[in-house]
């Protein structure tokens, strides 16, 4: 049964872009193809809460082999894409030590309820859980037409 959706996805789709692709840069170190985060939405009075998004374009670098004339967003690159986000939140809140990095820890009850296809603009929500100063996990939904199509939980470690 499918998680009850933490935000109403319908009204972020014409949120404001409060920080943009260069900004998001500035907090992660994933670059070129995996910068995935094209920019974090203002949420409004959802506190607690961050939200993210992707422009899913049928140019992208992996439409033309996932599926080779059907393209679907490949689900383990929702999980980087929301794995972004929760670190672009984290390192909001925490510095990381000279030479830190936040890695990947792993991930729990990830479900996907919709296929993603392009055009279109995907949204990641993010509800922290434990935040530590050497690990956390969040929550993270993704949205496309106000749809939950994707859900998960983050474990992120310094490494």
């Amino acid at each position: 049964m499918p998680a009850e959706p933490w935000i109403d996805a319908e009204a972020l789709a014409g949120a404001r872009v409060v920080a943009g692709r260069e900004v998001v840069l500035e907090k992660i170190r994933q670059r070129g193809r995996f910068a995935l985060l094209d920019g974090i939405l203002d949420v409004g009075g959802n506190a607690g809460l961050a939200a993210g998004f992707k422009e899913i374009r049928a140019d992208d670098w992996w439409a033309a082999d996932h599926i080779p004339g059907r393209p679907i967003f490949p689900g383990a690159l929702m999980c980087e894409a929301a794995a972004q986000l929760c670190s672009y939140d984290y390192l909001c809140k925490h510095s990381l030590p000279e030479g830190g990095f936040l890695g990947f820890g792993g991930m729990n009850e990830t479900r996907f309820r919709g296929i993603v296809q392009p055009d279109c603009r995907m949204i990641f929500v993010a509800r922290p859980g434990r935040l530590r100063s050497r690990m956390f996990t969040y929550g993270a939904q993704g949205f496309v037409g106000g749809e939950l199509v994707f859900e998960t939980e983050i474990l992120g470690v310094l490494v």
